[in-house]
């Protein structure tokens, strides 16, 4: 380990990309730049790591708090479209899918009469009035506790509707920053040969590029400056949000601190960051 920081920089570059950083369930939003919280998952999930921070044998992971204490920036290179996606899941009629009656025993058996031979035990339009409109993924699949037959205890028949907010076509240089250099080669190792799938702020939005783009030494400013624009980008000047303390000039609070990951209990807290106008060299890398 060094005393000198050093700043790792990542490459977020995607058709679409999400930020959510308040994102209620009908009504998905996205900030118009990457989070910590996002980013700091993102390097989480590079590296193995377990959302309840349940270790098996093997795990390795760092924990979560290692990696929040990264100070943390990111530059907007090209800030994108943003984009709604008006999104609906389930409702309608729909065959009966094999999925459907292995998973679901229950509707299998009063499903059976309306399926007709020349469509086999395994497919058939349901004329059921049980099941008449009725589509939707099966849900909570467990073992029923008498057969121990994989039973869904939740298949609604009704469509969820939401809003899901995407930045399309946009590029973002994030970057995290420590002293430990080593910690620095070790997720820039994971982001080129990640232990889960990764993904840009939301489920699906897969990364069009290589995420790790180098370990320079410097702080988060200066590397950020220094760094030539991505591919594409607009002309400079551009924005960047960089972690600072408290009490610097011009700090705003955002609730983006990541505490936790957990399933149930998803915990984020306060912390400040600074907008700066940056004019990085115009030449691709």
């Amino acid at each position: 380990m060094t005393t000198a920081p050093h700043t790792l920089l990542i490459r977020l570059e995607a058709f679409v990309q999400s930020w959510g950083i308040r994102s209620p369930y009908n009504d998905r939003d996205t900030l118009n730049r990457p989070t910590k919280s996002g980013v700091i998952g993102l390097l989480a999930a590079a590296d193995g790591h377990d959302r309840d921070e349940n270790r098996q044998n093997g795990d390795d992971f760092l924990p979560l708090a290692d990696l929040a204490a990264l100070r943390f920036g990111v530059r907007a290179d090209r800030p994108g479209r943003l984009t709604c996606d008006f999104h609906t899941g389930g409702g309608g009629s729909y065959p009966l899918r094999p999925r459907d009656i292995i998973t679901d025993p229950l509707r299998a058996d009063r499903a059976a009469a309306a399926l007709t031979d020349d469509h086999g035990p395994a497919f058939g339009h349901i004329t059921s009035p049980t099941l008449a409109d009725w589509y939707s993924a099966p849900k909570n699949i467990a073992p029923h506790p008498d057969t121990h037959t994989l039973t869904a205890t939740s298949s609604k028949r009704h469509p969820q509707i939401s809003r899901r907010w995407y930045l399309a076509d946009a590029a973002f240089l994030a970057a995290v920053e420590t002293t430990d250099t080593a910690l620095l080669r070790r997720l820039a190792d994971r982001l080129h040969t990640p232990r889960r799938l990764l993904w840009l702020g939301r489920k699906h939005c897969a990364p069009t590029q290589p995420l790790a783009y180098g370990i320079q030494r410097g702080s988060l400013h200066e590397v950020l400056s220094a760094t030539p624009l991505l591919p594409r980008s607009r002309s400079a000047p551009t924005n960047a949000w960089i972690e600072v303390d408290p009490s610097s000039p011009g700090a705003s609070a955002i609730n983006d601190q990541p505490i936790s990951f957990a399933t149930h209990s998803r915990t984020r807290a306060l912390r400040w960051e600074q907008r700066l106008s940056l004019t990085p060299p115009q030449e691709p890398r």
